[in-house]
């Protein structure tokens, strides 16, 4: 079951609408996420919404919005007042038009969404909207409402719907010149960029998510489990950055060592017990993290682990 829109309305081609739902398409649930807490009492540390000046708590009914003017005054603004900002895009996704997907710099990518329909109606609009783009080899852009701001979005085809990228407007991307403009202009030999090249040329390959695991996270659940199992924390050494005294013989270390790599990579893997997809389980399921299977949770451990105290 899909999990909840978080925009529902309506998509427009000229006089072609059909309603639609609005689903994000990533999710960070899975990341391990940690409380605050009280060192003294390892209690939990609980944020009030507190007057600045009274220092008294202010229930959620009597918060509002404001737009600080300076130091001490604010222009108010209601929830009925933003709602009475209105826009068609609150609604609707209007089509505005199509460009080439070379054409949108990847600076201006916010984050991707699902679109689909919204219930059993529209289905054959929505059809003709997507193969439309599809068969075009375009990208649709178009504007919508998303927590109370207008945002641009494109729209390309994925499998049977279609995905929609947030754009940023072009007062959000900084000039790169405020950070590039003092970097020094460098007249690079031949033959260094020859064997940088045969580097690039040994590591390619084809984008496969699935060849990444996320060493950060793995390595907090292993601190998490050398904690529950009662261990001592052992930290670990931190690769040591080493200054480059000669370029080219770093380059010639690199591409024997880009050649090793490749060459380890062909050999076959050795068949062993398949590992389950996503990063490594828990002793026991924590907030954030998928439970570990059945079959993990039956299998004896080989020593009786000790409680810390």
């Amino acid at each position: 079951m899909a999990p909840r829109a978080n925009w529902k309305g309506f998509l427009r081609l000229s006089l072609v609408t059909c309603p639609v739902a609005l689903y994000p398409a990533t999710s960070e649930s899975e990341k391990i996420s940690f409380n605050q807490l009280n060192r003294a009492t390892g209690h939990r540390i609980k944020y009030l919404k507190v007057d600045a000046d009274t220092g008294e708590e202010v229930p959620n009914e009597d918060i509002v919005k404001g737009y600080k003017i300076d130091t001490d005054t604010f222009i108010e603004v209601t929830k009925e007042e933003l709602e009475n900002v209105a826009l068609e895009s609150t609604r609707t996704i209007e089509i505005d038009e199509f460009v080439d997907r070379t054409d949108i710099d990847p600076r201006y990518l916010i984050r991707p969404y699902y679109l689909r329909p919204d219930g059993k109606v529209g289905h054959d609009a929505f059809a003709v909207i997507r193969e439309t783009i599809r068969e075009m080899d375009k990208v649709a852009i178009g504007r919508l409402v998303l927590t109370n701001r207008e945002h641009i979005i494109a729209l390309e085809p994925l499998d049977k719907g279609l995905m929609g990228t947030l754009l940023r407007y072009p007062y959000e991307v900084r000039d790169p010149k405020e950070y590039f403009d003092d970097i020094h202009d460098v007249k690079i030999a031949k033959d260094m960029l020859d064997l940088a090249r045969h580097i690039v040329d040994q590591k390619s390959g084809s984008f496969k998510p699935d060849k990444f695991e996320d060493q950060y996270e793995t390595a907090l659940v292993d601190l998490i489990n050398q904690k529950r199992a009662g261990k001592p924390i052992v930290p670990k050494e931190r690769p040591r950055g080493e200054n480059v005294v000669d370029l080219m013989d770093a380059l010639r270390k690199s591409v024997g060592g880009a050649a090793a790599e490749t060459k380890a990579a062909k050999k076959p893997a050795k068949k062993g017990k398949k590992a389950a997809a996503g990063q490594k389980e828990m002793l026991m399921p924590i907030a954030g993290k998928k439970p570990a299977k059945d079959t993990a949770a039956k299998k004896p451990s080989a020593k009786p682990q000790r409680k810390s105290a």
